[in-house]
């Protein structure tokens, strides 16, 4: 859907970025935790060059100049090493009428969320005292944001409003001991890897250029990325708008799948596939990254919800045991309830 979103001054806050990158092809390391050392690695040639052989390089990574990367497994066999850095960058992207690009991606609104710009999560007092989100009533955003209003899958439940979805995401999200931004940055860097082929004209109505993206020993992989037709707008203050379909997946190996179904013997078959699916697969937009970091706003029980459990699991932020850990036996619960007004 089409709609011309306006814009107002958001403080741009400059975030620690810090990249979570494994030792080792399997390493699991916390957000947060340093890189390896810029002086290991020797500047690869960046993409769009390619490698017959995988690069010796830990996936995301940061270069000694500073740009960030993964790697890629190409559709034709080859590696690429792709900039995938998290910055702002005014859109310089032809689509359209319209430019895409970048953007602001390193804004977070300090003006009504100072808390969120500080420490990466909300407090709740100040969610329980807001009136206003980017100037806008909150009763404006949710009706906005409810089904068949501003799109048509909605950008929430029509039993949730924005404040029970910003506390119920922001609860998850606390509860796996993560925060915004380190959530933002995985679904950033699929945005900029998508971006760079479309710059390179390799982007049509469809795309499947790419067989895996390396993330922390993790191979993510695409379904259908596409753009779509027009533009949808935001339904807060501010310039984000989305033009694109984004389909990615990591597919659980068979011990994740015997976990689960030895933790939840009471959940059917159907309902452990839906459980796998929720955890392993994410559909949504370019305009989930920025509302993820500048709001804490993951949509809420939408098609195109980024949830904090599913991006945990598919760029290895957290592993399995330790998510069911933070959410024992309720799993299925957390992933399925809506954030009612009630929370």
């Amino acid at each position: 859907m089409s709609s011309q979103s306006r814009r107002i001054a958001v403080l741009s806050v400059s975030l620690s970025l810090g990249l979570i990158g494994p030792s080792s092809a399997r390493a699991l390391v916390r957000p947060g935790a340093d890189l390896p050392s810029a002086s290991q690695y020797v500047s690869p040639a960046l993409y769009p060059e390619t490698t017959a052989e995988p690069p010796s390089l830990a996936s995301p990574a940061k270069l000694p100049d500073g740009t960030v990367v993964v790697v890629a497994l190409m559709k034709d066999g080859r590696y690429g090493v792709v900039p995938v850095t998290v910055e702002n960058i005014s859109p310089n992207l032809a689509y359209g009428r319209r430019k895409i690009g970048k953007g602001r991606q390193l804004d977070v609104d300090a003006n009504d969320f100072p808390t969120l710009a500080r420490t990466g999560l909300h407090a709740e007092e100040e969610l329980d005292g807001a009136e206003r989100i980017t100037g806008k009533l909150l009763e404006v955003i949710t009706e906005l944001g409810r089904p068949a209003n501003a799109s048509g899958a909605g950008f929430m439940a029509a039993d949730e409003d924005i404040i029970s979805v910003l506390r119920g995401d922001n609860r998850l999200v606390a509860q796996l001991g993560l925060t915004h931004p380190e959530m933002a940055k995985p679904l950033f860097h699929i945005w900029n890897l998508i971006l760079q082929e479309y710059e390179l004209g390799r982007i049509g109505r469809n795309w499947d250029n790419v067989r895996h993206v390396l993330y922390n020993g993790r191979k993510v992989r695409f379904g259908e990325v596409h753009p779509t037709r027009g533009f949808q707008g935001s339904i807060f203050n501010d310039e984000i708008i989305g033009a694109f379909d984004i389909n990615f997946f990591r597919e659980m190996d068979e011990s994740e799948k015997t976990f689960l179904r030895e933790k939840y013997p009471n959940l059917s078959e159907e309902q452990i596939t839906e459980l796998v699916k929720k955890l392993s697969h994410i559909l949504t937009g370019e305009m989930e990254p920025y509302y993820v970091m500048r709001y804490g706003f993951y949509e809420g029980h939408t098609a195109y919800r980024v949830d904090p459990l599913a991006i945990a699991v598919i760029f290895g932020l957290r592993s399995l045991e330790e998510i069911e850990a933070a959410f024992p036996g309720r799993l299925y619960e957390t992933l399925t309830a809506h954030f009612t007004a009630s929370i």
